[in-house]
């Protein structure tokens, strides 16, 4: 546990200036970190997966909280439309945590390794986003809500990588739309983290540090170090080159994915 706990302080630092510098979640790092830092204990492998996703969606609620606060005093946020689709994003996180339960560690592996592919790829090559209707945006935020709660749910993320783009392309500035995907990574993180809990709820060990799919010592090591340096790396990503840090980072979730296929 003492191990695991100042392992996770480094990896807050790490995720908390990714997460800032690059406008990504911090889930892209935390979470393939916390499957080879279980590996090297006495974690069931069964549990691995499941541990390091719902330890990842407990810290994405401590840190988009923070990052939320900091956009609402921006003036930043489009309550109502977080409103609209907030009911989807708790459901969906929900659904999505449910489903992992039921997903075998290999496949939700393979899910986690196809979305850094993805992402790592659109850090590179970077995709544009193409206008909707206002009015098809309106009707398809709850169907919207509902996917990216649940994928994000199954793969440990806040949610930013696939709310931005859909908000982006109903119209919404990204500067609103940075912002509200922000505050609807709350609903997200919390239902999902929750839910995680309560699932694994019969396996407890509170000795040694299991709450649900839960694991405590790296999530207080996360979160201790995470919101702090989230703010920093948000500043270097105003005095830094950072698309070309973008595209060195893309490289790395791709090496990181073909590192966790192997």
């Amino acid at each position: 546990m003492t191990e695991i706990f100042f392992a996770s302080l480094l990896l807050g630092l790490l995720a908390g200036i990714a997460a800032g510098l690059f406008g990504i979640g911090g889930g892209t790092i935390i979470v393939p970190a916390l499957v080879w830092l279980f590996q090297t204990q006495d974690f069931a492998p069964e549990r691995i997966m499941l541990s390091a996703v719902a330890t990842s969606l407990a810290t994405a609620l401590l840190t988009s909280a923070a990052s939320a606060h900091t956009h609402h005093q921006l003036g930043n946020i489009a309550w109502r439309r977080v409103s609209r689709l907030a009911p989807s994003l708790l459901a969906g996180a929900a659904g999505g945590a449910v489903a992992a339960d039921h997903i075998s560690p290999d496949v939700l592996c393979w899910c986690f390794i196809a979305y850094l592919l993805f992402t790592g790829s659109g850090m590179l090559w970077p995709r544009q986003n193409k206008p909707m209707l206002q009015t098809s945006a309106y009707r398809l935020d709850y169907i919207a809500g509902f996917l990216i709660g649940g994928l994000s749910s199954i793969l440990g993320i806040g949610g930013g990588t696939m709310t931005v783009p859909y908000l982006a392309g109903s119209g919404m500035g990204i500067k609103n739309a940075v912002a509200t995907s922000s505050a609807c990574a709350v609903p997200i993180a919390f239902s999902a983290a929750a839910s995680y809990a309560v699932l694994g709820w019969g396996e407890n060990d509170w000795l040694h540090g299991h709450f649900g799919y839960l694991y405590l010592p790296a999530f207080a090591g996360i979160a201790l170090t995470s919101v702090f340096t989230a703010p920093i790396g948000a500043k270097l990503a105003h005095r830094l080159p950072a698309d070309r840090l973008k595209r060195y980072f893309g490289f790395v979730l791709i090496f990181t994915a073909l590192k966790m296929a192997q």
